[in-house]
């Protein structure tokens, strides 16, 4: 009889390597998209701060009087809220903070780093812009707000959190959730005249941007400990 345990340990290890690259070129072009996406943030931003010197386009001033004209005690409450969740103390140093040490607890370690790593990065890379653009926010401000208009911080950390905690947990109801806070993050922003959409838009596309980046070198390894959480006999 002809020894086949050579052919198929070799047909096994030919397999666990296409495997791999497979996987580096699943994860390369994400890696790509989302490197593109901060640049395309970065290059709006240099576009709005040299066009007319920093000047809100049309589509800004029209979407800004708009929701002046609507803006009532119904809506004051709620927008109010997600500005409280979402920046500052609460939104930049409380939040994630509890979402890392809730991921430790579940022993979802990788995950935890992965959500330190992105929220930290993101909102460096929000004061870096701001420092830079110094764009001027809009006067009709319902809040306090910082110096520097673009982007907007609070929906960067919403992206950022939206993309990084769909990647970790890797289920649907998570992704859109994460969506719905978003947009609402952005509609909340323009409704309490902290920022220009442009400012959201920017926001979104580098907060998304980061999670990705940063996803790309951990994806295996978060991909196994969710595996081995969700399964732990295995």
């Amino acid at each position: 009889m002809t020894d086949d345990r050579p052919k198929t340990r070799y047909d096994a290890d030919r397999r666990r390597k296409e495997a791999r690259q497979a996987a580096k070129v699943s994860h390369r072009w994400p890696l790509i998209s989302a490197v593109v996406a901060v640049l395309l943030a970065v290059g709006l931003g240099a576009i709005i701060a040299y066009r007319g010197g920093n000047l809100p386009y049309s589509f800004d001033t029209e979407w800004m009087s708009e929701v002046v004209e609507h803006r009532g005690a119904a809506w004051d409450v709620p927008a109010q809220l997600m500005n409280t969740i979402g920046g500052g103390v609460v939104g930049v140093v409380v939040v994630p903070i509890g979402i890392v040490v809730l991921l430790c607890l579940l022993r979802r370690f990788w995950a935890a780093l992965y959500f330190a790593v992105s929220s930290v990065l993101s909102a460096v890379l929000v004061q870096l812009l701001k420092g830079t653009f110094a764009r001027p926010r809009p006067e009709d401000m319902l809040v306090a707000a910082d110096l520097g208009s673009f982007p907007s911080g609070h929906v960067a950390n919403a992206a950022t959190m939206a993309v990084v905690l769909g990647f970790i947990v890797w289920r649907r109801w998570v992704w859109v959730a994460g969506a719905v806070y978003t947009v609402l993050m952005m509609i909340s922003r323009t409704y309490l005249g902290a920022h220009w959409v442009s400012d959201t838009i920017g926001g979104l596309v580098l907060g998304a941007g980061v999670a990705v980046i940063i996803w790309a070198p951990l994806a295996q390894r978060l991909h196994r400990e969710r595996q081995k959480h969700r399964n732990p006999s295995g």
